[in-house]
C-alpha cells in the first residue's frame, strides 16, 4: 500500500513538473531569444525529456506495484487513449528540442547569436500544441480512475 502512494504522489508531481516546465518553455520562445534566456531554455528542455522519462518509470511502476493491478489498465481505452495523448506530446516535442539543440550550437559558435524570430515562432506553435494535447491527459486519467473505458 505504501509502494503506490509513493508511486501516485510521484507519478502526479512528474506530471505537473512537465506542466510547468512546458509553460516556462512556452513563455521563453519570445522574439529576440538570446544569450542566457537560450541557456535556461536548453537547461528546462533537458529537464522536461529527463521528467518525462522519469514519469514513464513511475507509471510503469504504478502498472507494476500499484494497487489496481495492470490488468485494470491494459482493458481500459481511457488508458490507452491517456497513453496516446501521451505519445503525442513526446512525438510533438521533438522537433522545438532538435531546435533548441541547433540553436544553442549557434550561440556557442557565436555568442551574439539572436534565434530568428521565424524560427521561434514555428518552435512556439509546437510547444502550445504540446500544451493543447497534455491537457487531455488528465481527462483520460480521471477517466480512467473511476473505471471509464473498462
Amino acid at each position: 500500500m505504501i509502494a503506490d502512494l509513493v508511486l501516485a504522489i510521484l507519478h502526479h508531481v512528474l506530471a505537473f513538473s512537465l506542466l510547468g516546465l512546458l509553460a516556462a518553455e512556452a513563455a521563453l520562445l519570445r522574439p529576440g531569444l538570446s544569450g542566457a534566456w537560450l541557456t535556461l531554455l536548453g537547461r528546462l528542455d533537458g529537464l522536461y525529456g529527463g521528467a518525462a522519462m522519469a514519469l514513464v518509470v513511475v507509471g510503469i511502476g504504478r502498472l507494476i506495484w500499484g494497487l489496481k493491478g495492470w490488468e485494470f489498465y491494459v482493458a481500459s481505452w481511457s488508458f490507452w487513449a491517456k497513453m496516446a495523448a501521451f505519445a503525442a506530446v513526446g512525438i510533438a516535442s521533438i522537433l522545438p528540442t532538435l531546435r533548441i539543440l541547433a540553436w544553442r550550437r549557434a550561440a556557442r559558435l557565436e555568442p551574439s547569436h539572436v534565434v530568428p524570430d521565424a524560427e521561434i515562432a514555428g518552435a512556439r506553435r509546437l510547444v502550445l500544441a504540446e500544451l493543447a494535447l497534455f491537457a487531455l491527459i488528465p481527462v483520460f486519467a480521471a477517466m480512467m480512475a473511476r473505471g471509464i473505458g473498462s
